[in-house]
């Protein structure tokens, strides 16, 4: 079954609250949250604080994925906040090992973030202690961004290997999804579709169900 995950990134911040109202009246999954440090990526987002304004608003997942050099520095802020699934990067300052592990032992779920250029193998060591893997179809940074078709392989040998193994991880994919490129991305093994841009441009009803028809076509 295809989720939907939208990402506030792309959401009106003068009125969050009726932007988080508006994706789960128009049948989201989860609530993406984009946290950028401004270090690992050139943009700086939002925070615990502002994850813990908007906890009250919706018993929606927090899916929230940790832009940041230091992902373990920011792990406990953001569960205290409300987080339920946290994602962090392969690629910054840490042991996914340990960060994973530092996740679980507050009682959340845990995955690791690969960029476009990063190779799936990567990720391999980390599939039997996460919950999720996220597969990133832009370079992390900013929202709006074009979707990168080259990354699709990746997808598929990443799906491919999860089933090989008998393994339960969702498969999540984050970057420019649109109702032009959502059916490839499900067809590759994506099951959970994040989209910013897409889902706020328009009504959040109507573009999240034109996401779910692209999957079924």
């Amino acid at each position: 079954m295809i989720k939907v995950a939208p990402s506030i990134l792309s959401a009106d911040f003068g009125k969050l609250g009726d932007e988080i109202k508006a994706i789960e009246e128009g049948g989201a999954d989860l609530v993406h949250v984009d946290v950028m440090d401004g270090n690992f990526v050139p943009n700086i987002t939002i925070g615990p604080v502002v994850v813990k304004s908007i906890r009250p608003l919706t018993e929606m997942p927090f899916d929230v994925h940790l832009m940041v050099q230091k992902p373990q520095d920011y792990v406990e802020d953001f569960i205290k906040a409300g987080a339920d699934i946290l994602t962090v990067h392969v690629e910054s300052d840490h042991s996914p090992h340990e960060t994973i592990k530092q996740i679980h032992d507050m009682g959340k779920q845990a995955g690791v973030v690969l960029n476009p250029g990063t190779p799936f193998h990567i990720a391999k060591d980390f599939l039997n202690e996460i919950e999720m893997i996220l597969i990133m179809t832009v370079n992390p940074g900013f929202g709006g961004q074009k979707f990168m078709p080259e990354v699709i392989p990746k997808i598929k040998e990443a799906k491919d290997y999860i089933d090989s193994q008998g393994l339960s991880i969702d498969l999540e994919v984050d970057g420019g999804i649109t109702s032009e490129n959502a059916g490839e991305v499900a067809s590759a093994g994506g099951n959970i579709l994040v989209a910013g841009s897409f889902v706020y441009r328009g009504n959040p009803k109507e573009t999240i169900a034109s996401l779910r028809a692209a999957c079924e076509q």
